[in-house]
């Protein structure tokens, strides 16, 4: 793709690496194919290949985007199947965010949008608060009925209707905070092979405790000491993805340096992340601070040692396994698959672990979830939520396994099938206690 960037436009650090990104881009259309948005509305503003057009237009007329560039580049969900597909290696996931970036800085949105996306943006990295604010929504979850459940919007970006999916995301049964989410050191269960911190997460701590739970139990078990570090939190996604890269650097910085003093310390063989969301972003901390000379280095130390729990566990190898035949349909969630490219890994491990597990149909859509999607754009989401339900029911499974909590709570209010991480299996199947999905 030409471009007309000028040379002092060139000079910014983001712009030129997204002018590269561009520049790789030949038109050739495969990204539609497998991008939700463009399945679904068969729009090409809706298509990998529209959005890159609109970023294109304003970065290089470095102005204020228009309703319809933030309408359409809104609507992304950074699932980044079209990076799977794409035969010329652009990278999307860097450009859609500088995108996002360049919209929150010279969009002024409407005052609702404004502070929907100012509370999500509060709410996502601070476990405590999200945890009142689902005890306030358990409150005003009988109001959900009052509010409309459509909107004339194809994203069901209006107010009422994201009210609506505010309120109907709120679980109908909240577990305390879990002592394991506490800073600590787990020891192994046997002669130590493996020192490994344990990324908390945020949302998850609230929505899935027992994800982390289950994490401990697996790794000491296969003699792995795990530390949850102090200081460790939110990876910085939830903000990145709304536009907010300053409050994301931040984010990743405090990481940084918490897991720095551990890895200078005691040492690190790896960051086991068991939320393939927060894996995808530690992932790119080099990126994320590639021009900053003083953390650059140590971001990239951090990337390079951040691991999905199935990469670790694959190299481990697992040990005294019960095996339980029952049918696992595995849902490969996007961070993994596309964002990780980690999707072989988790299904030889469901194998070994003695269960069967069955290939779904157009495996490569998301499910909907994609984090404050199912807020900010709940109509698309439930529509890919249903899609990826029936999906999943076609094979006839007895569980459904995946590994990011957001995807599990997101496909459970779909189907009557129980829906686990794939970790609480593998803890099942080697020893620990039956997921509660399955009681």
């Amino acid at each position: 793709m030409q471009t007309n960037f000028t040379l002092a436009q060139l000079a910014d650090p983001m712009t030129a690496r997204s002018e590269h990104i561009l520049r790789k881009c030949v038109h050739c259309g495969f990204c539609t194919a497998t991008c939700p948005t463009f399945v679904l509305l068969g729009d090409e503003r809706d298509s990998p290949r529209g959005r890159i057009y609109y970023i294109k237009a304003m970065l290089e007329g470095d102005r204020a985007p228009g309703d319809a560039e933030v309408r359409h580049v809104d609507r992304c969900l950074s699932c980044l199947s079209c990076m799977t597909t794409c035969p010329s290696g652009v990278h999307y996931m860097h450009l859609v965010d500088h995108g996002r970036h360049q919209i929150e800085a010279h969009y002024r949105r409407p005052l609702a949008d404004r502070l929907m996306r100012a509370l999500l943006a509060w709410l996502m990295p601070r476990p405590a608060m999200l945890r009142w604010a689902m005890v306030l929504g358990r409150l005003a979850k009988p109001f959900a009925a009052l509010l409309p459940s459509t909107s004339a919007d194809a994203g069901g970006a209006t107010l009422l209707r994201r009210l609506r999916a505010m309120l109907d995301s709120v679980p109908e049964k909240l577990d305390g905070p879990s002592p394991v989410d506490r800073p600590q050191t787990f020891p192994a269960a046997g002669l130590r092979r493996k020192r490994v911190a344990l990324m908390p997460g945020c949302g998850q701590q609230v929505l899935a405790p027992e994800v982390n739970e289950a994490t401990v139990r697996l790794l000491t078990r296969h003699d792995i000491e795990v530390v949850n570090v102090a200081g460790s939190g939110c990876c910085g996604s939830s903000v990145l993805h709304v536009g907010r890269t300053r409050e994301a650097v931040e984010l990743a910085k405090r990481n940084i340096e918490t897991w720095m003093r551990e890895i200078d310390g005691a040492g690190l063989d790896a960051i086991v992340v068991n939320a393939s969301g927060c894996g995808t972003t530690l992932k790119d901390y080099g990126h994320m601070l590639a021009d900053q000379p003083e953390w650059k280095e140590r971001a990239e130390q951090v990337a390079r040692l951040a691991k999905d729990i199935s990469e670790v566990m694959l190299e481990m190898g697992l040990v005294n396994v019960t095996a339980r035949p029952l049918r696992v349909a595995y849902h490969s969630a996007c961070s993994m698959q596309h964002g990780q490219k980690v999707n072989e890994q988790p299904k030889k491990l469901l194998r070994d672990a003695g269960f069967v597990v069955s290939e779904v149909p157009e495996a490569h859509l998301c499910c909907g979830w994609a984090g404050t999607y199912q807020v900010l754009q709940p109509e698309l989401s439930r529509r890919l939520r249903e899609r990826k339900v029936a999906n999943i029911e076609s094979v006839h499974p007895d569980i459904v396994a995946a590994g990011n909590f957001g995807c599990i709570g997101n496909i459970a209010a779909g189907t009557g099938l129980p829906v686990v991480h794939t970790v609480e299996l593998l803890d099942w199947a080697t020893g620990g206690p039956q997921p509660r999905a399955l009681s």
